[in-house]
């Protein structure tokens, strides 16, 4: 073994910037495995073109990514190294959002109060049939799910072709975010008394939706896009809570003016929760 080309750990751990122990460790790891180990003293020696790698190794563990998805990645090209890369940091800039919204919300909490900047009306909603593409997502995949959901949708509708009743609409039946999943409906409300849809593909379902009154607010522009639109299912939780009355059924996000492009000022989206009046003794 020609050690010319060399660097025994202690000169390896000072070119790359990694510890000796955390040598140790990738090497365990199989991360960065030396060139050659002293079959006597068990001294490692790392070949001095390894030092790239192992910067890279450094850089991707400041990252906070997985030791094993480090491997991974380094070994399978810059190509798909590069990829996730870019996809980790759109992540990253969406969750600084997420985080800026949050605080902005909570400074201004003390001052305004939910209803001062959404205004909450109670609006009564008639019994629909719908066609139904449902799937348990969090809010990293929501946008897709959506996306290809009403694209399959309008198809099957355009089949039909269906009479559409009323705006499209999406059902939350829990909470939805970076940290939980959810079952999410894409609905699409169509006429019960015209044509119907047959030879439903797989996943796709009809579904009888009955009346309910619905506690609502709507946002517009910048204002119905992620994360700014949190402060609307606020604002109607609040209402709702506030004013006696109780949740009876999964959240809605209602179409009511969609351009395609989800910060568009053109948008006009409902936040609407059904609901219903405890003390009322009218069967629901």
């Amino acid at each position: 073994m020609d050690r010319k080309n060399l660097l025994p750990i202690g000169q390896f751990s000072q070119a790359s910037g990694l510890s000796v122990t955390a040598l140790r460790h990738y090497d365990a790891t199989g991360v960065l495995v030396p060139a050659f180990v002293d079959p006597v003293s068990g001294y490692r020696y790392f070949r001095r073109d390894q030092v790239r790698r192992a910067r890279s190794v450094r850089a991707l563990r400041r990252l906070d990514i997985p030791v094993e998805e480090v491997r991974r990645l380094l070994d399978g090209g810059e190509a798909e190294l590069a990829a996730a890369l870019r996809a980790r940091l759109r992540a990253a800039e969406r969750r600084l959002e997420v985080q800026r919204s949050l605080v902005h919300g909570l400074l201004s909490r003390p001052t305004e109060g939910a209803e001062m900047t959404h205004r909450v009306t109670v609006r009564p909603g008639a019994a629909e049939r719908v066609l139904v593409r449902g799937a348990t997502v969090d809010n990293s995949g929501l946008e897709d799910f959506l996306r290809d959901a009403f694209r399959e949708l309008y198809a099957c509708a355009g089949h039909g072709p269906l009479t559409l009743d009323g705006p499209a609409f999406v059902r939350f039946h829990g909470v939805c975010d970076d940290e939980n999943a959810t079952l999410v409906e894409a609905c699409l409300p169509f006429w019960e008394e015209g044509a119907q849809p047959v030879d439903l593909p797989a996943g796709l379902t009809v579904r009888e939706l009955p009346a309910s009154d619905f506690a609502c607010t709507e946002v517009e522009g910048a204002a119905a896009a992620f994360p700014q639109v949190l402060g609307a299912y606020d604002a109607v939780a609040d209402w709702v809570t506030g004013h006696g009355f109780a949740f009876a059924g999964p959240v809605r996000m209602v179409y009511r003016r969609w351009t395609g492009t989800p910060d568009d000022p053109g948008n006009r989206l409902e936040i609407a929760w059904p609901v219903e009046d405890p003390s009322d003794p009218t069967p629901s």
